[in-house]
């Protein structure tokens, strides 16, 4: 039961990865100096809270996963409220606020939390504050911080509007006046670049700590000839400014080394998403050449003494560790070197004042502490300010903990997104930059996410190589840079090209034999299905698939899966198959040059292909990207899609390519229809709603 001395409302996350959830936790950790009570649940504990029946104002924080559906956590709740026999006036008597959490790079931008939104207004609930629709692409907190700011005053007005309610209801029909309209107060949110100069209402009131220091204490920070701000010095306003940081957030957490031995977990218990499967790496193949920008490889699993299953356009995640040397050195920072193969007991602290505090679900109630390092937590993961915060306490340099401060405060947004966030720091370079910073391991279990599996696009058929799935991927790079001391490689395609590059480079010595032992080294997947980035159901419809790099992996599933049904069944008409394909060069990245076969053997029907960056002598230049092609074969795509009912396929990088073809597309569509902009976009809308235009994309 929540105190009653402080006024209520009721607080629900639906969270897919921690992020809803923490912030969440921020707003009930603030509302306390608030003199408010958050009542505090996940969306999916239904049990614990009733909409039908809620009389105080509701503050809602959802995700968004996949390509554009609520959170796991949200399914069963937007099942039960997306039920068409409930009346228009069903949540009539209901207030509430909503806050979205989504990424701008991915189609359907914040989708969870507009689905809801929508739904509830559609069954008569009112908002008693404005809906937030935080964008991860630029940062979060440029929309978060801001709409926690303006939360209070809008609570408290419809608190005090529900008391006003109440008190006229006692003089009238209490059934018949729950229903009356009472204006309610909508608060703007002016969500701008100067986010960082909203003042609050009481300061002191706010969970955080406002900082005051005097310029001497300022000038430890770096030497005042330094003009340029960076990670480690910053320069003002920020430097000279009074800062208003986060709350300390509760500790929870304890660890207890045990002298016992044992074995660590299964991998297997650290996913929730269903069965995994151990399977060999059969085969791997370089798909680029060394001089490329790149690195491209092929790896082929061995699947066929398993249950897994697949389509053609499916993916599925692989369970990998982080980067051994880098644990090593997590360790030794820690203090922790000889510790590594100790086990350890992780349990919630005595006497916590963290609400509802429990261990979290990635992190083995007993293992050992390498491989909770290795396993269990992203280590990679962008520190969060609320991170960054706790930082501050375990930080002795007078210099290292006011920056510490400064990027985790209000004052310092912006060095926070461009010295952190696009920067893409991990806690590694944090504690190289700010060596006088010594945290806790269950500081880390408390902050650091759980290392996610990684997703990749099968690109075989099941058909075509019965028991075996190949996948394609890019060896992912990060250079050096001012705020990353030393360059790394992507988490699991670095694990990956390590684990199998005795495959690439069989010992010469041993004649291959380190190379066939290599076959045996075995990976953890589970499946991952694509509910709609399949084959047409029927083969005479014609497709057109555009696949530049490795975005054209799922599509050589397509077509091995087209040729084998064409030679079983050759009786059946099949429609014409259009691929579009573009790299750098054509000596150097042309990944699958064995298109060639499917095009003479009439499986793909055209093959159109470019090259980026290959100079050319021709009088009229060749076109350089996958766009550029498709509008040179504008009357051919307008007829697939318009006449002849064909589908539309992209895969590859987001930001870079998929949007550029959308644009393509809308152009061909207006040029072909002899239509303006608008009519195109609604058609292409449509196509989208038809599962007729198909995105697999990553940012």
């Amino acid at each position: 039961m929540c105190c009653e001395s402080k006024r209520r409302f009721l607080l629900l996350y639906a969270t897919q990865k921690g992020q809803a959830k923490a912030i969440a936790e921020e707003i009930w950790q603030q509302a306390g100096a608030h003199g408010l009570e958050a009542d505090m649940h996940c969306i999916s504990e239904m049990d614990k809270y009733n909409l039908e029946t809620e009389k105080d104002p509701v503050v809602i924080v959802i995700s968004t996963t996949g390509t554009g559906e609520p959170p796991d956590t949200a399914r069963k709740f937007v099942k039960k409220i997306q039920d068409k026999t409930l009346p228009p006036d069903h949540f009539a008597h209901l207030q509430y606020g909503l806050l979205g959490l989504g990424d701008s790079e991915y189609m359907f931008f914040c989708n969870g939390g507009r689905t809801v939104d929508r739904r509830l207004q559609e069954l008569g609930a009112q908002h008693f504050y404005d809906t937030g629709l935080a964008d991860d692409c630029v940062g979060l907190e440029l929309v978060v911080d801001p709409w926690i700011d303006g939360l209070w005053l809008a609570l408290k007005e419809a608190l005090q509007l529900q008391k006003e309610k109440e008190g006229m209801n006692n003089a009238v029909n209490a059934v018949s006046s729950s229903l009356s309209t009472v204006p309610h107060a909508v608060h703007e949110l002016k969500l701008t670049s100067e986010v960082q100069n909203l003042k609050l209402e009481d300061e002191e009131a706010r969970g955080s700590d406002t900082l005051s220091q005097k310029l001497d204490d300022i000038n430890h920070v770096a030497p005042a000839r330094d003009a340029e701000p960076s990670l480690v010095h910053s320069v003002p306003p920020v430097s000279e400014s009074a800062l208003n940081i986060p709350a300390l957030p509760p500790e929870y957490i304890e660890v207890e080394f045990q002298d016992a031995q044992g074995e660590n977990p299964h991998l297997s218990s650290l996913i929730s998403e269903g069965r995994t499967f151990e399977v060999p790496v059969t085969k791997a193949i370089l798909l680029t050449r060394e001089d490329a920008v790149k690195t491209a490889l092929l790896l082929e699993l061995d699947i066929a003494d398993t249950a897994f299953e697949y389509q053609p356009g499916d993916a599925f995640c692989v369970i990998c560790p982080n980067n051994v040397s880098e644990v090593e050195k997590l360790l030794h920072i820690l203090g922790l070197s000889e510790k590594g193969d100790d086990f350890v007991c992780v349990k919630v602290k005595q006497g916590t004042k963290k609400k509802g505090a429990v261990r979290p679900q990635h992190i083995p109630e007993r293992s050992t502490l390498k491989f909770i390092l290795t396993w269990c937590l992203e280590i990679r993961a962008i520190p969060k300010k609320a991170f960054l915060r706790a930082l501050v306490e375990c930080t002795s340099d007078v210099g290292e903990k006011r920056r510490l401060q400064e990027l985790c405060s209000r004052q310092g947004a912006s060095d926070y997104t461009h010295f952190i966030r696009d920067s893409n720091v991990c806690l590694l370079d944090l504690l190289h930059a700010f060596p006088s910073c010594k945290p806790s391991l269950s500081l880390l279990i408390e902050h650091l996410p759980k290392l996610q599996a990684r997703s990749y696009s099968v690109s075989s058929s099941d058909l075509y190589q019965p028991g075996r799935l190949c996948f394609v991927f890019n060896v992912v790079e990060f250079p050096a840079g001012p705020s990353r001391p030393v360059s790394r490689k992507g988490v699991c395609t670095g694990w990956l090209a390590e684990l199998v590059a005795p495959l690439l480079h069989p010992s010469k010595n041993s004649q291959g034999t380190k190379g066939e032992s290599s076959s045996t080294e075995k990976i953890s997947i589970f499946p991952r299905p694509n509910n709609a980035f399949h084959l047409p159901a029927d083969p005479s419809v014609p497709f057109i698939m555009v696949g530049p790099g490795t975005g054209i992996a799922p599509f050589i599933g397509f077509l091995q899966h087209r040729q084998k049904l064409r030679e079983q069944h050759t009786d059946w008409q099949f429609g014409e198959t259009w691929l579009f394909f573009g790299c750098r060069h054509q000596d150097r990245d042309y990944l699958f040059k064995q298109l060639q076969c499917f095009l003479k053997n009439g499986t793909l029907t055209h093959l159109k292909v470019c090259f980026s960056r290959d100079s050319s002598t021709a009088e009229v230049a060749p076109p350089k990207y996958v766009q550029d092609v498709l509008r040179l074969c504008a009357k051919e795509v307008a007829r697939v899609l318009l006449k002849e009912g064909g589908y539309f396929y992209i895969c590859g990088d987001k930001k870079h390519m998929a949007d550029d073809v959308s644009h393509a597309v809308v152009d061909i569509l207006s040029m072909e229809m002899e239509g303006d902009k608008l009519e195109a976009m609604k058609i292409l809308a449509m196509l989208r709603e038809a599962k007729r235009y198909l995105q697999d994309v990553w940012s």
